[in-house]
């Protein structure tokens, strides 16, 4: 079953809300399209935009990693163990490797263009971050439409939970509110409700007094010039 199918829209407490997990790569297909048009909209010399970007870059290329070394830590080994499919483990681990090479090439095009905002180096690695997309819309093909029917099977709620848990844990206490707005940025009205329903009541209040502008207007300024805005 897709784990974009109806059944899939709302949790439950019998298996693991798998689609969550569709909601979490929505963050990372929408950026990893965008990072590339955000580079090739950087003036040549505009320093200041490129620090804009870059910071925005290394943020994402944090989050990814967080992502996927969670994935390393709890789900392939129990998959390994319970699913029977240790070719598609095998699999799943290999394009991690994929898009880990192609984040090299990512990283070492920053520091060679971040500081002049030079148009080759720029040039570079937005050709770099297309490979990388490449690479990566691969991997979350692949762990939507295989991966996650063998974890609502073969993980307990409490196990997928924990993954869950995890990643929160690990982003700073002062960027919950930005990922939030991340996530909830191309939700559907029931996958929001998911998300919000499960945060705290605190959580809840800040998002609807501070948190949505706190999302909104770095996003304004950071994709203006994609937008036909000035770039500054």
């Amino acid at each position: 079953m897709s784990p974009d199918s109806t059944i899939d829209e709302l949790p439950t407490a019998y298996r693991p809300y798998t689609h969550e997990m569709v909601v979490v790569h929505r963050v990372f297909r929408r950026e990893s399209a965008l990072l590339p048009r955000l580079v090739r909209a950087v003036p040549d010399g505009g320093t200041t935009r490129a620090t804009r970007v870059a910071e925005h870059l290394r943020e994402y290329l944090e989050g990814l990693h967080s992502h996927h070394s969670l994935e390393d830590e709890l789900i392939w080994p129990l998959l390994r163990e319970r699913a029977q499919d240790a070719a598609l483990v095998v699999r799943m681990e290999e394009q991690h490797e994929r898009i880990d090479r192609s984040l090299e090439a990512v990283t070492q095009w920053i520091p060679a263009w971040e500081p002049a905002a030079d148009p080759i180096a720029g040039e570079e690695l937005a050709l770099a971050l297309d490979e990388h997309r490449t690479a990566l819309l691969e991997h979350l093909d692949d762990e939507e439409r295989l991966v996650l029917p063998l974890i609502a099977e073969h993980l307990t709620v409490a196990e997928w939970d924990l993954v869950g848990r995890r990643g929160l844990e690990r982003v700073p206490k002062d960027k919950l509110l930005f990922a939030l707005g991340a996530l909830l940025e191309d939700a559907t009205p029931p996958e929001r409700a998911s998300f919000l329903g499960r945060a705290p009541l605190i959580g809840r209040l800040l998002w609807k007094a501070v948190g949505r502008r706190q999302y909104a207007t770095p996003c304004r300024a950071l994709r203006a010039p994609l937008d036909g805005g000035a770039a500054r």
